[in-house]
């Protein structure tokens, strides 16, 4: 049995430093028409903020969020999240103590990363060779291996490109609106209420007939078009940034994608990642 949800949120996320971030956008369709932005505490959001209006939004109704970061390192292939290093074994646990140990502002992390396990992270050539560092989760092989595409590692933190910054920032933001709640597949599917899930916005694009390399939209047209690929209404608001235009595409996307069933049963999925890597809604 699916969740029945009344409303669809994708959130499209930042690790940057500081307190205000651009690179954040939030979306929101309704169980019936278009997309729309939700718009920011003072006009550009601060993680803090996306915390305290998703908690808000859990509870007015019932509401699928979705965040574009990865919910956890790798584990099952190695062992560990960061082998050699006492850290815990479990998702929750290890959002924890990231929070615990990380004390940048806004819910950054990335002293986590500079800092205090900063030999697990690549960020250059005078860390070796970067193969070294290019460890997968099995969704992201399994994504990979279907031919989706080779998704970033959090182990890599050079480039526009890299997630781990975001990443690391977004499971400080995990462990403090967990109680809130639940997260999937940490915590199993709710029989009523909100839920967060993991998201690729690539996902919404490509299932929108965006090819593969162009994901991005940069115009209301070709916003409009992969909506209507969706068989969504067209976005009528303020022309968005590319990072406003994958927030609204991937939330019309979750909208359709959230009553199928097999894509909150995805055969690789056993109760070891679940705890421990968890998994992309969408990916199967």
């Amino acid at each position: 049995m699916t969740p029945r949800f009344e409303r669809f949120a994708a959130i499209d996320w930042s690790g940057a430093k500081g307190v205000r971030h651009k690179g954040i956008a939030a979306a929101i369709c309704e169980a019936e028409g278009a997309p729309a932005l939700v718009e920011a505490p003072g006009g550009i959001w601060s993680r803090r903020a996306v915390a305290d209006w998703l908690v808000h939004a859990a509870g007015e109704k019932p509401t699928l969020f979705g965040f574009d970061f990865s919910f956890a390192p790798p584990f099952v292939a190695r062992g560990g999240y960061l082998p050699g290093d006492m850290v815990p074994e479990s998702g929750p646990d290890f959002w924890a103590y990231v929070d615990r140990i990380c004390d940048d502002p806004d819910l950054g992390a990335a002293s986590l990363l500079e800092n205090t396990h900063r030999r697990h992270f690549y960020f250059g050539k005078a860390d070796g060779v970067k193969a070294d560092f290019m460890h997968n989760r099995v969704c992201e092989a399994h994504y990979n291996a279907g031919g989706g595409g080779k998704p970033s590692t959090v182990y890599d933190a050079i480039g526009a490109a890299q997630v781990a910054k975001a990443s690391f920032a977004g499971m400080r933001l995990l462990h403090r609106v967990r109680s809130h709640v639940p997260v999937w597949p940490f915590d199993p599917l709710p029989d009523e209420g909100s839920l967060v899930v993991e998201i690729y916005t690539s996902i919404a694009a490509r299932a929108a007939g965006r090819p593969k390399g162009r994901t991005k939209m940069r115009d209301l047209a070709a916003l409009n078009g992969a909506l209507s690929a969706l068989g969504c209404a067209a976005y009528r608001g303020p022309e968005p940034d590319d990072h406003g235009a994958d927030a609204l595409l991937t939330a019309a996307w979750m909208r359709g994608a959230a009553g199928r069933t097999a894509l909150w049963m995805p055969p690789p999925l056993d109760m070891r990642i679940a705890a421990t890597e968890g998994w992309t809604f969408g990916v199967i």
